[in-house]
């Protein structure tokens, strides 16, 4: 093959190169001046002194001496300078490299000058090779590093200034960590905050200093030193502290109105890294003083590992997160199936780049189409299930009670119908704590959903999985898809469960992102209600808890988790205000509108007659079933299920009603019902 060659390139190719003056030769010449006026002055300077500063008493040999060889000693000493490379250095970067160097050089010339002096024009007085070497050390180095320290003085002049203009930080935390901040501040380039004091529950810390920082006190003494020292941002830098620890310092610092980051774990820590890039802004789930959820991974871990895993609605929050945790458990296989497109397709993006091993398939469909969950499990043959798709929002759901009966509970039916037909082991529900005495469609659909899962458990316990018949929606399908499948349902052994948890804090359509938009655009922040009150957990917890539920199972469980004692709406409003450094009612106001449809002031964890059980895990307990007619349930679930397709609105409510005997509609306007579980809630409620 021919080499290609383009016109210019042997002309470029011929060219000489052409030596060009740089600034820097200029630079270097002038050094080179400088440096031979410094050699002959230093030691001119030694023997001048020497002799009491007198030139008239220098011995005529001292000085013939120094006459003849100083000119060698220059010649010498540039050639040794030049090797050095101190002739061709950034000097505007000087550093300790080229320091060395010019020691390194010093010491090679005042052997040879010793040496040859002594040799060849006899022995000089000591104070001369002392001085003269002292002498010439320092005026190098004055004129090498005169450029850098005339930038760092300036530059000092600048950060002081800018330090003056930076935010003023309050840390909290006096240990390693706090260190590493306070340095990581102090050599930022951009001088944006300042630390100005230190607190420290240890009282053997007071009134000494971190890096120059002064520690003023404990806890005790954040409001008192806010206002001294006009702080207004409070770092907090306790990466081992506890929940409860880090909730008790929050509740103080949220009353200083300014803003507040937390340092959240130990990792950084422990590996040395710590840094003010580490700092994250202070979240709510920080202030609800709950250390978090702990299961039992490798539980988790020899369920999950080597299994086909189906989740329905992956690409909603606790789906998605889901998600996230079965992928880190070597599924063999983890089916996404989700009606919207985008969560799916994002979700199924990230863990392919997380995971570039994990056998994934992202499907696209819904639970109310039996035909494609059918086709769905015929084809991947999933061994557990986790049913998290649904309608999730109560005045929506108020709005359209049809749907959220067709894809809430119908939906819930035909996947655990074709889960059960399909040789499914396992079927848990994400079931929610509104489904206890409902108020709203959306809680009375859930509960529809666990009497659902309840309904199949019994029935294939006691033997009797043939009396599940399918449901459907299309005249010509009469057995739903089902009719060519040759599994015998007699011997199905799917068992259901399901696990119930309150709301889920950062999760879509959750009240906290809503109250961070509302403050981003400067209020106002809107409560329904001065008292409503709700449990929260946090994303991670519910996706763990489901996950540990599904290794529990033994069939027809309610899983509950202790979320602790629930939190007011209009607590968390404030105190999210007051971590952005607002004042509420001030700088943000609060307004309530009312409770919406179907809403009411508290949610219950389990109904009164169900009970609890413990299970190995402390935090997660089990509702015993409340007893009902299956018989009858499934018939009026079909009645349901044609009011619901004909769009019955009118009709749908009561029929709700008399199927779920714990539902009371709240009307248009909520429900105020202050009833005992209310009141003992109340007492416990963090203020």
């Amino acid at each position: 093959m021919k080499e290609t060659r383009y016109p210019t390139e042997g002309k470029r190719s011929e060219k000489k190169k052409r030596f060009t003056v740089e600034r820097w030769h200029i630079l270097a010449l002038c050094l080179i001046v400088y440096d031979m006026l410094a050699i002959f002055c230093s030691f001119f300077f030694a023997l001048w002194a020497r002799f009491d500063c007198r030139a008239s008493m220098i011995p005529e040999e001292y000085m013939t001496a120094f006459l003849r060889f100083i000119p060698i000693y220059m010649i010498v000493s540039l050639v040794v300078f030049w090797v050095f490379r101190l002739y061709r250095s950034l000097w505007r970067f000087a550093s300790f490299t080229e320091l060395k160097r010019l020691g390194f050089a010093t010491i090679i010339l005042a052997i040879f000058h010793i040496l040859v002096m002594t040799i060849a024009f006899g022995p000089m007085p000591v104070v001369y090779y002392f001085v003269g070497f002292m002498g010439q050390f320092v005026l190098m180095i004055f004129v090498r590093f005169a450029y850098r320290f005339v930038k760092l003085e300036k530059n000092k002049k600048a950060r002081t200034l800018a330090r003056t203009m930076a935010s003023r930080v309050m840390l909290i935390g006096a240990g390693s960590a706090g260190q590493m901040i306070i340095r990581d501040l102090h050599n930022a380039k951009e001088v944006n905050e300042r630390v100005c004091c230190v607190i420290d529950d240890d009282s053997n810390k007071w009134g000494r200093y971190i890096d120059g920082v002064p520690i003023v006190g404990g806890r005790d003494d954040i409001l008192l030193n806010v206002e001294k020292y006009k702080i207004e941002k409070i770092f907090l830098a306790l990466p081992s502290a506890t929940a409860e620890q880090r909730r008790d310092i929050l509740h103080i610092c949220k009353e200083a109105n300014c803003q507040m980051k937390i340092l959240p774990g130990i990792f950084e820590f422990v590996n040395g890294t710590v840094t003010a890039g580490h700092m994250q802004d202070v979240a709510v789930e920080d202030l609800l003083g709950r250390d978090p959820i702990k299961v039992n991974m490798d539980e988790i871990y020899s369920f999950i590992a080597g299994k086909v895993i189906l989740v329905t609605g992956g690409g909603g929050s606790i789906g998605s997160e889901l998600c996230r945790q079965i992928a880190s458990h070597k599924p063999k296989q983890l089916i996404i199936l989700d009606i919207y497109e985008n969560n799916a397709h994002a979700i199924g993006l990230e863990l392919r780049d997380k995971h570039p091993d994990l056998n994934l398939e992202v499907l696209i469909g819904s639970v109310r189409d039996s035909r494609r969950i059918n086709q769905v499990f015929e084809k991947y043959k999933p061994e557990v299930v986790y049913h998290a798709a649904a309608h999730k929002h109560v005045p929506l759901m108020e709005d359209s009670p049809c749907e959220s009966i067709k894809n809430n509970a119908i939906g819930t039916y035909k996947t655990a119908y074709a889960a059960m037909m399909n040789g499914c082991k396992r079927f848990v529900l994400i079931s929610t704590d509104k489904a206890v005495n409902p108020t709203n469609i959306m809680g009375a659909s859930k509960r529809l959903c666990e009497m659902i899962v309840q309904s199949f458990d019994r029935k294939i316990r006691d033997g009797k999985a043939q009396e599940l018949l399918p449901l459907h929606a299309h005249t010509e399908d009469t057995y739903g898809s089902m009719r060519d499948m040759s599994r015998d349902i007699a011997k199905a052994k799917t068992e259901f469960v399901a696990v119930r948890f309150g709301n889920v804090l950062g999760s879509n359509g959750s009240v906290i992102p809503r109250f961070k938009e509302q403050i981003a655009k400067g209020g106002p922040v809107t409560v329904t209600h001065p008292d409503i009150i709700r449990y929260f957990m946090t994303i991670p917890e519910a996706a763990s808890l489901v996950l540990q539920a599904g290794t529990y199972a033994a069939g027809g469980e309610i899983f509950v988790l202790d979320m602790g004692s629930p939190v007011k709406i209009d607590t968390l409003a404030r105190n999210l205000i007051r971590l952005s450094g607002l004042q509420p009612d001030v700088d943000i106001k609060i307004s309530y509108t009312g409770l919406r449809a179907g809403e009411k002031l508290y949610e219950e964890k389990l109904m009164s007659e169900e009970g609890m059980r413990t299970t190995p895990n402390k935090l997660i307990h089990i509702g015993s079933p409340i007893p009902f007619d299956t018989d009858d349930f499934l018939k009026q679930l079909q009645l349901l299920m044609e009011a619901a397709y004909d769009g019955r609105e009118d009709k749908i409510r009561d029929l709700v009603a008399s199927v779920v005997t714990t539902y009371r509609p709240a009307g248009a306007h909520g429900s105020e019902y202050k009833g005992e579980a209310f009141k003992e809630q109340m007492k416990t409620v963090k203020s």
